[in-house]
């Protein structure tokens, strides 16, 4: 049973999803997958491998930027940018329990200028609290406004 909750009218953010349901997301309009679970993170989830080839079948974009330890890097946040810049249509990102990919998200949009309260708002009605990072929010989103 899939659990794609919706961030954005082009985002989407779930826990670990399973091979079958990159079926499902290609089923439901999703054109894009980013993957931001490391790979042996917990025994017996799909390989960052597994995931690209069922997303090949399904003719899905797909982009693995696994989030570890060293946590949402600029790096990191420029290649989310890059990943939903360079989809084609709906992307639905997933980690273990989608969390961090709500969080790369948010940062991704801040830093092209979204506003931070817009984007706790959007993470809170999808079930994700992400206002611990609301100053890193506005001072990427303010750097990134005229």
């Amino acid at each position: 049973m899939t659990d794609f909750r919706r961030l954005s009218d082009t985002v989407w953010a779930s826990p670990q999803i399973t091979l079958e349901e990159v079926a499902q997301a290609r089923a439901d309009g999703f054109t894009a997958i980013i993957n931001n679970r490391p790979d042996g993170e917990e025994a017996g989830q799909p390989t960052s491998d597994e995931i690209a080839a069922a997303a090949q079948e399904q003719g899905l974009g797909y982009r693995y930027i696994p989030v570890t330890g060293g946590g949402m890097t600029p790096d990191k946040i420029a290649e989310t940018v890059a990943a939903l810049e360079e989809a084609d249509g709906p992307t639905l990102a997933y980690c273990r329990s989608g969390t961090r990919s709500t969080f790369l998200w948010a940062l991704a949009e801040a830093s092209r200028g979204a506003q931070p309260q817009d984007l706790v708002t959007a993470a809170a009605a999808a079930g994700y609290d992400i206002s611990a990072i609301a100053p890193a929010l506005e001072g990427l989103s303010s750097k990134a406004r005229p």
